[in-house]
């Protein structure tokens, strides 16, 4: 009897260290980027443009931004996390930049 509690036990403990090891914000932050690239290919679509790409941010890196087409929701977290924002650049062309923030965090003062 008290090897299958300890059997159970130790069952426990790996699937929840698998748990975090997968980490949901990941997943949350994934699904957000999908579901922000696939919102604005379909702006693009619409606007007879072609879809954006991806684009990191980097320090010193030049924009010309003219209008921006949206931003990225803040996201609960105490940490830097990833957001897009995609706007139209003085010749009407779509861009994408993905750059770091600090999530909304209890912490902070948010």
């Amino acid at each position: 009897m008290n090897f299958y509690k300890t059997a159970l036990g130790v069952f426990i403990a790996v699937l929840s260290f698998g748990a975090l090891a997968e980490g949901g914000g990941d997943r949350t932050f994934a699904l957000m980027m999908e579901r922000n690239e696939q919102a604005m290919a379909a702006y693009a679509a619409k606007q007879g443009k072609p879809a954006p790409e991806v684009q990191a941010y980097r320090y010193g890196l030049e924009l010309d931004i003219s209008k921006v087409v949206n931003v990225t929701p803040p996201i609960r977290s105490c940490n830097a996390v990833p957001s897009r924002m995609t706007y139209e650049d003085s010749n009407g062309k779509l861009n994408t930049l993905e750059y770091q923030v600090m999530g909304v965090c209890r912490n902070n003062g948010s």
